[in-house]
């Protein structure tokens, strides 16, 4: 199997230049393969080239690599300001916004410049492998690969199989997930998959919780963190998810199910409207502001 993948991956593509994209970018720089990173914003390349390159000093600190790691990993980093740069690898990684629609069209265009053997994934957190696939003229060559984040440090990732995911492809993708040092999982393409169908009706309920006043979100967090031994309460991690991801895959579920369980809690949707995404914006359910005086959004139930 070792030797399928050194045949089938050398190059590997990465869209985005966001949290996740950076991360993957990083995991498969330090696995050792070249990596083409791309965005078509320049400053979100530049970010990440700064963020990767401080997280790898970082890990090597910390004694968690080598020292010479950071600069062998760096070099086989590239920014890719155009697409058509990615025409050479040999797998391509998708990880842009959680919208079916705009992953389709990346598909549609990627399957036009890739070579025919190249595999096509995408880190979608719910979205249908196979209604991605069906965009393509190569199903067969397309996968999920999910990865928890942040993806230097988090060890799992979830593999899904889309309805033609050919098991040579799925081979493949198992080694390079542990050759990037990934515990794997693997789940049929139902939405969700299996972290977050599990994971996001848990988040669901924490809102509901604080949305009819059973208690302050305090309260909420603190009874999940040491009456169930997590290390993120639900909304403290809605927070750093990103509350409109949240949003989405809520609704994935809502309507791949079609059972009102999943049916987002009100008080969810008003912070999104209202910009709440959490963390990345500095405010969600939490503030994350240095004296910030941002007036909260009161819990209302209409029940």
């Amino acid at each position: 199997m070792a030797n399928d993948l050194e045949k089938a991956i050398s190059t590997i593509g990465v869209i985005g230049a966001g949290q996740m994209g950076a991360g993957i970018a990083q995991l498969a720089a330090t696995a050792g393969f070249s990596v083409l990173l791309h965005d078509s914003d320049s400053a979100a390349l530049g970010r990440a080239e700064g963020i990767i390159s401080a997280s790898l000093r970082r890990l090597a600190s910390k004694g968690l690599i080598s020292q010479a790691v950071p600069d062998e990993s760096m070099k086989r980093l590239k920014l890719a300001s155009s697409i058509q740069e990615l025409r050479t690898a040999d797998l391509v990684i998708e990880a842009i916004i959680e919208s079916e629609a705009i992953k389709k069209k990346i598909f549609i265009e990627l399957d036009k410049i890739l070579k025919p053997s190249a595999i096509l994934a995408s880190n979608t957190s719910s979205i249908s492998i196979t209604r991605l696939a069906s965009a393509t003229s190569r199903p067969s060559q397309v996968i999920g690969m999910h990865f928890m984040n942040p993806p230097p440090i988090m060890k799992l990732i979830e593999i899904v199989r889309g309805a033609d995911t050919s098991d040579g492809v799925f081979a493949i993708i198992k080694s390079l997930s542990e050759r990037m040092g990934k515990t794997v999982i693997c789940s049929q393409d139902y939405p969700g998959f299996i972290v977050n169908r599990i994971l996001m009706p848990m988040i669901n309920e924490a809102f509901y919780t604080l949305y009819t006043g059973v208690a302050t979100k305090e309260d909420i967090d603190t009874g999940m963190k040491l009456g169930t031994n997590h290390p993120m309460g639900p909304l403290e991690l809605a927070d750093f998810i990103g509350l409109d991801v949240c949003l989405s895959i809520l609704r994935v579920l809502h309507n791949g199910l079609g059972d009102d369980k999943y049916s987002p809690c009100p008080l969810l949707v008003q912070y999104v409207d209202a910009g709440r995404l959490g963390r990345k914006r500095g405010i969600g359910v939490y503030s994350y502001q240095k004296g910030s005086n941002a007036a909260a959004l009161k819990p209302r139930s209409s029940l």
